[in-house]
């Protein structure tokens, strides 16, 4: 097996863990367990499912992509990014549309990873995962006030400005013993991240908010009266029956998923690298996260992918391998088969307390802020994006992310890439850039030309050397510094090369590397031109312009 498709356990189990890892790693799990526990099931509320199908995925996910993954600390389960997501597709097609656009994305993913796609989509601009990143944060918030501020509105707009339209005409029905208990569960949330760093502030909410609904008789809403009680079991698993036109309304929703999930989860392998100067398999994880989305689907749970708050937490409490990832999915596995009957007491609106602290930290303003004080095109990218997400749709703002970011890299790209004239600036400057120069002679043109040649370049390329007037019987091209072309910039060079044929000027290819001489030959160049005119340096492309222009006197 290549090391690339390695999971990263095989390989720290070959070369062996010690005990004293192997300890750390089980603390560091359970520690995470507990606080992947109420995060489970507020993201799964805040997408529009059942509380016990957010537990099951990430036991199942924290499970899969720990044992078969390419990161040593990475936790893996349901995140805030899906929620959005998740949400739409279940308003629109059901859980059981939600459940086999979960599936197709898994297939999606394994696939990327399988054609080695995980390096790729480091490439995306920060600009744009900051952009849906942050929009994402405001929907997240903006879908928490009802439960926040205890609204009670049975069917709160999916659609972002008709949702505070309806929460500004229903302000005045705030239940106040619910806006209590959210504020108490964010102030606890922060003080408890100062005090301790092992105990998450987000359980002490928990337990205080429901033994205080409990034991005092709150009137607020708690998981019981909206949803029921939490199932402490799976059921087999099975997927809901599905045809051709399932599959064509779901495929857009399911490359969302995937993206999203990939790109998440490979930004968060990123980071727990720099936190633990380790160095992830991005090919690896990609087919452990697709494997991941494809038995939660099997097993009625939703979309999972790399959860950056609750890896940082693994890293700062001593995990350094995938142990304390399948340790925490077992510790999941155990509160729900014990505790499911206790968990449906918790109050909603401290749910809501805990996603407006997550929606904080996923709004990253401060980068949001960086960004708007940078390059134009990326500030478009971000605003586009944000925009988007929040008042359209997340999938048609990942979609126009990621053109604008395609476009935004073609124009730099064709920029980057400079054609020169040398024979002229040596005439008008009197500068000569080699002493080979000295020898060139009179009736060549030399053109340097730096950079890629490819689609977005090969319109200036053909455009600057067509429309030059000089007198001229020879043109050297110099393409030393010529790194790549496309199958557009060997169809300008074709081109060029035809139209200076048919005007009787020589053309003579100088600094071909092998590399271009491959793409020569497969991309027709030879069958235009004699090879005799390709040469691998500027010496034998004088030398072969001079004894052309001696025949021809």
């Amino acid at each position: 097996m290549q090391p690339e498709f390695t999971p990263k356990l095989f390989s720290l189990i070959k070369q062996g863990i010690s005990k004293k890892t192997i300890s750390t790693d089980i603390v560091a799990g359970i520690i995470v367990g507990i606080v992947a526990l109420p995060l489970s099931i507020a993201f799964a509320i805040a997408s529009g499912v059942s509380p016990e199908k957010g537990i099951i995925t990430a036991i199942i996910a924290g499970i899969l992509i720990s044992a078969f993954g390419g990161s040593r600390v990475q936790i893996g389960g349901p995140t805030g990014a899906f929620i959005v997501i998740v949400y739409g597709i279940v308003q629109k097609f059901g859980v059981d549309g939600l459940t086999i656009a979960t599936f197709m994305a898994g297939v999606i993913i394994i696939g990327m990873g399988v054609l080695k796609l995980g390096n790729l989509l480091k490439f995306i601009p920060y600009s744009l995962v900051v952009g849906f990143t942050s929009g994402i944060a405001i929907i997240i918030f903006s879908s928490q006030l009802n439960a926040f501020f205890g609204l009670g509105i049975e069917k709160v707009p999916a659609d972002f400005i008709n949702k505070w339209i309806v929460y500004f005409n229903n302000f005045s029905k705030i239940n106040w013993y619910s806006f209590l208990i959210a504020i108490g569960t964010v102030l606890i949330i922060l003080i408890f991240q100062k005090i301790s760093k092992k105990i998450p502030g987000s359980i002490i909410a928990i337990l205080i908010a429901t033994i205080s609904v409990v034991y005092f008789k709150l009137p607020v809403e708690t998981i019981e009266s909206n949803f029921g009680n939490i199932s402490g079991s799976f059921s087999a698993p099975s997927l809901p029956n599905f045809n051709y036109e399932t599959i064509k309304s779901l495929i857009q929703p399911a490359f969302a998923i995937a993206i999203l999930g990939s790109i998440e989860s490979l930004l968060s392998a990123v980071v727990s690298d720099s936190m633990i100067g380790g160095k992830h398999r991005s090919n690896i994880e990609l087919i452990a996260q697709g494997f991941a989305n494809i038995a939660s689907s099997l097993f009625g749970g939703i979309p999972a992918t790399g959860a950056i708050a609750r890896t940082a937490t693994n890293v700062k409490n001593g995990g350094r391998t995938p142990i304390a990832g399948i340790v925490h999915g077992f510790v999941l596995l155990a509160i729900m088969l014990l505790f499911a009957p206790y968990a449906k007491l918790i109050p909603l609106s401290c749910l809501a307390g805990i996603l407006v602290i997550v929606a904080y930290h996923m709004s990253e303003w401060r980068q949001f802020i960086s960004i708007l004080k940078g390059h134009k095109m990326d500030i478009i990218i971000l605003l586009t994006t944000f925009f988007l997400t929040v008042v359209f749709d997340l999938i048609i703002a990942i979609e126009i992310g990621i053109i604008l970011s395609s476009f935004m890299f073609m124009k730099r790209m064709s920029e980057s890439v400079h054609i020169q004239n040398i024979t002229s600036e040596n005439k008008l400057k009197e500068q000569l850039f080699e002493q080979e120069i000295h020898d060139l002679p009179k009736g060549v043109q030399l053109f340097e030309i730096n950079g890629p040649l490819f689609f977005g370049a090969a319109r200036q390329f053909q455009e600057t050397l067509t429309s030059f007037n000089n007198d001229c019987k020879v043109v050297i091209l110099r393409m030393r510094y010529i790194p790549m072309i496309d199958a557009t910039g060997f169809q300008s060079l074709k081109e060029i090369i035809k139209t200076f044929n048919n005007s009787g000027i020589l053309i003579i290819l100088s600094g071909i590397s092998p590399e271009l001489r491959s793409g020569f030959r497969k991309n027709g160049i030879y069958d235009i031109i004699d090879r005799k005119y390709i040469v691998s340096n500027i010496t034998m492309a004088v030398s072969r312009a001079k004894t052309y222009l001696n025949k021809e006197e």
